[in-house]
């Protein structure tokens, strides 16, 4: 058996999420169908990060074990062949037995685009804020999130984990041409943190919370106490560091 290493990016509008689900399309079902298509063999799919409904990704990795003689080159043109038009393979790589996409990542990064303004080419991309918002305030609160911290009440209550601290290692707003942009980096994410982080941000930034309510949400350790999630289609799983 080989162990197979695949760079993705997917358009999540389509998608109930990475994850296998009974009740639509998931970009895991899409990959594992297309691996049997050109392999003939079946395989399970291990992607480095479980995105959400609508959530896209520049640097989704993903790993599985499969018995064919294919070369990396002849599996690369032969996925993206196959695969509908939301899922594009960027490299297929054979790697040691050992590597697991999932379990061998010490890093993520996404990022959460914010439209300023009015696209109709980039609405499925970003999230369209009609209000000003203070990118300062908003960097002030980000800096305080670095290093470890216990991320409870921005995690999705149903979220079944070991425990819910995580170690932020870079988190920045930056004001582009008609978008806002947020990039944030950690060793692990918990469900939903990212965009329960950004819609509490926005929040903060356009004067619907004061900046020193931020602590006090932290430390109630309880989902009600921060603001709504941001929309799905502003998120991106940018890249994954091994």
């Amino acid at each position: 058996m080989r162990n197979i290493r695949l760079d993705i990016e997917y358009d999540g509008t389509g998608f109930v999420g990475w994850q296998r689900q009974r009740n639509g399309r998931s970009v895991q079902q899409e990959l594992e169908e297309a691996l049997v298509r050109v392999t003939r063999h079946p395989s399970d799919v291990i992607g480095a990060g479980r995105t959400d409904s609508g959530v896209h990704a520049r640097g989704q990795v993903a790993n599985t074990m499969t018995p064919s003689v294919m070369t990396d080159r002849e599996l690369f043109r032969a996925l993206n062949g196959v695969l509908p038009d939301d899922i594009a393979v960027r490299a297929v790589t054979e790697v040691p037995e050992s590597f697991s996409a999932r379990y061998s990542a010490t890093a993520r990064e996404y990022r959460y685009v914010i439209l300023t303004l009015p696209s109709a080419l980039e609405r499925r991309f970003g999230w369209e804020c009609r209000f000003a918002l203070d990118i300062d305030m908003m960097n002030g609160i980000s800096r305080t999130i670095l290093g470890i911290h216990d991320f409870t009440s921005f995690c999705k209550a149903e979220a079944e984990v070991d425990h819910h601290r995580c170690e932020v290692l870079a988190a920045e707003w930056t004001a582009l041409e008609g978008k806002t942009v947020f990039i944030i980096r950690a060793n692990r994410f918990l469900h939903g943190m990212v965009r329960a982080l950004v819609g509490t941000m926005v929040d903060i930034g356009r004067g619907h919370l004061a900046a020193s309510a931020f602590p006090e949400i932290v430390a109630a350790k309880d989902r009600s106490a921060a603001g709504p999630a941001a929309p799905p289609q502003g998120l991106f799983l940018e890249r994954v560091f091994y």
